[in-house]
């Protein structure tokens, strides 16, 4: 975390398209790109990355303003790129999106599930419209984009990669339950699809990212970011955007022509020890709360 009197969190745009990468430039030229939800956090520097390695780009998210700063930079490393500014809640806008892409394009060759929501909140707090505005988002909207691409590539006879950015869901996700639910989803659907689809050459995997830093972070309050800095994960810190933006261009090359419906987890050990807690931790789980025996149970 940056040690100015406002934190930045993530990477500044500069630093965004000079990070190292350890894939060669070219790796995807001529190929077609789709990352949602690719205005800012994860989602631009996932888009960033494949502009450096040479795709095409079509990029979407709700914000407009924020989703032209990303086509500005995409233009500007090269990147032919199509903005358009949509809610993937909405199947018949996941549907449009799809046809504009093949009509700018002719093709589609990786689609990038990023797009998602959430807040920090104890489950017990949630409003059914709190808890179904991320059901929607998360598990009803990233299924619309992979149906709308997949009808697509059945139509045409193409191949194509499908990768879905989820969540470290293996230990429940204390404060954020309804992206849990959401998120696994997700992960047992992207499982499901890459049987039924196989037939069509369609590759389907995930990737669960655990604490890393974006400029999400802003959203989260003081007792909850302590979390991630604290105990995140074995390594004891979080990671960042780049980590995940590789895992996806790994999972969408000649890399991973041999995988599907898998997750790559990329979260520093977070699942094997760590305790990130984004709404703050409860002092029943602090570790300087007092012992309890089995007597006070009864």
């Amino acid at each position: 975390m940056n040690s100015a009197c406002t934190p930045r969190f993530g990477f500044s745009d500069e630093e965004l398209v000079a990070l190292p990468t350890d894939f060669r430039d070219g790796l995807f030229d001529d190929q077609v790109v789709l990352v949602s939800g690719a205005g800012s956090g994860l989602g631009k520097a996932i888009a960033v990355l494949y502009a450096r390695l040479g795709a095409k780009l079509v990029i979407c998210g709700r914000n407009a303003d924020r989703l032209e700063k990303s086509a500005r930079l995409l233009r500007s490393l090269g990147a032919d790129t199509l903005e358009v500014p949509m809610t993937i809640r909405d199947p018949e806008q996941a549907d449009r999106l799809m046809d504009q892409t093949f009509k700018r394009f002719g093709r589609l060759d990786v689609l990038v599930n990023n797009a998602g929501g959430q807040f920090a909140a104890p489950a017990i707090d949630f409003t059914h419209r709190g808890w179904q505005a991320v059901i929607d988002t998360n598990l009803n909207g990233t299924w619309y984009m992979i149906q709308a691409a997949a009808k697509r590539w059945v139509a045409r006879d193409v191949s194509g990669r499908v990768v879905n950015i989820v969540s470290t869901v293996w230990r429940g996700r204390p404060t954020t339950a309804h992206s849990c639910a959401a998120r696994a989803g997700v992960i047992y659907l992207s499982k499901t699809l890459a049987v039924e689809w196989a037939p069509h050459r369609i590759q389907l995997n995930c990737v669960a990212p655990g604490v890393v830093e974006t400029t999400g972070f802003e959203h989260y309050p003081p007792d909850g970011l302590a979390t991630y800095y604290g105990q995140p994960n074995v390594m004891r810190r979080p990671g960042d955007a780049q980590d995940i933006a590789q895992a996806c261009v790994y999972l969408t090359g000649s890399s991973a022509k041999f995988i599907t419906g898998e997750v790559v987890t990329v979260d520093g050990g977070q699942q094997l020890w760590g305790d990130p807690w984004p709404a703050g931790r409860p002092d029943y789980f602090r570790p300087d709360a007092p012992s309890r025996s089995a007597t006070d149970e009864l």
